[in-house]
């Protein structure tokens, strides 16, 4: 089965800035794929170009199978899409939009509409312009999701939601890839990533500077490390796990001849191991950082992706 998202190097320049270099993705059909990125990474960019919004400067997108340039309207029924930057108003109800958008896109089933809006705690009475961020943002993802596209093309879809409405998005993205659907995320709630993704790109000054599974962007070098040990002087083991195991931290001595250290590992475990190995250990954990942080830590390897900017601002 081919891809869903297939993009070989993709980029996108302006004058001499490039937004986008050289950007190679593939999401498979029937997943959920995340991009992480700061602004100014290239996200919003890369979610444009495949919806044909801006074009590129060079490279290829394959959108379900299709040019996203040659793919017209056909293409489009196929795809749900919210914008990072949705903007609605006026003194339309909600209902009414609703229905104009579905006039627009392919078949809604009888009742999605009600039902994702009783779902996201959305009243379609209301006129447009009167509705809260929040609810402008539920009124966005009602339009997404309600005419069950194969594609959901979503930028910063929690924008303003509440956390009992963000759960409830996320129930709705899981029962999307449950039905076979293909969803790509953009997000900057790592959290929301952690539990809705199967794969993950991490975007950084345009380019994709890690790639994987959620686990395997979680199981980097960074490590936190707790312990207590016995047989030894802090200043002495302080040394030595800073020489041999890339220890960040503290060492104090408590509680007898105990010495505590509390800190983090930017190498492996198997030298502080080694370390530790010389003393009697009394106490020892090692804990994974969150996704939060093993996406900063990567943004603060400036040698991994050159000096680029994106000049769209809230991307």
């Amino acid at each position: 089965m081919p891809a869903a998202i297939q993009t070989h190097a993709l980029s996108k320049r302006y004058g001499a800035t490039t937004a986008v270099a050289s950007l190679d993705l593939t999401v498979e059909p029937g997943s959920v794929f995340g991009l992480i990125g700061p602004n100014g990474s290239g996200k919003t960019t890369t979610l444009r170009m495949l919806l044909d919004i801006i074009r590129p400067t060079a490279g290829t997108a394959s959108v379900l199978g299709a040019s996203p340039r040659s793919g017209g309207p056909a293409l489009r029924r196929r795809i749900g899409y919210i914008p990072g930057d949705l903007r609605l108003g006026g003194r339309i109800r909600g209902r009414t939009l609703l229905h104009h958008l579905a006039d627009l896109s392919s078949p809604v089933p009888p009742g999605s509409i009600d039902s994702l809006a009783e779902r996201l705690g959305l009243d379609l009475s209301r006129p447009v312009g009167t509705l809260s961020k929040g609810n402008r943002q539920k009124l966005g993802l009602v339009q997404a999701f309600m005419h069950n596209p194969d594609l959901l093309i979503l930028d910063e879809p929690t924008s303003g939601l509440d956390p009992l409405v963000q759960r409830e998005f996320l129930e709705m993205v899981h029962e999307a890839r449950a039905a076979g659907r293909t969803v790509l995320l953009s997000s900057h709630v790592l959290s929301e990533i952690q539990q809705a993704a199967d794969m993950v790109a991490v975007l950084s000054q345009g380019r994709v500077v890690a790639q994987g599974d959620v686990a395997s962007l979680r199981l980097n070098n960074l490590r936190h490390v707790r312990a207590a040990v016995a047989g030894t002087e802090p200043d002495t083991l302080q040394g030595q796990l800073e020489r041999s195991a890339h220890f960040t931290g503290t060492v104090t001595a408590r509680e007898g001849n105990a010495v505590h250290l509390r800190g983090t590992l930017a190498g492996g475990v198997d030298p502080f191991i080694k370390v530790l190995a010389r003393y009697q250990v009394l106490d020892l954990a090692v804990e994974e950082p969150d996704l939060e942080e093993s996406v900063l830590s990567l943004y603060g390897r400036p040698w991994e992706a050159p000096q680029t900017e994106e000049p769209e601002p809230g991307t």
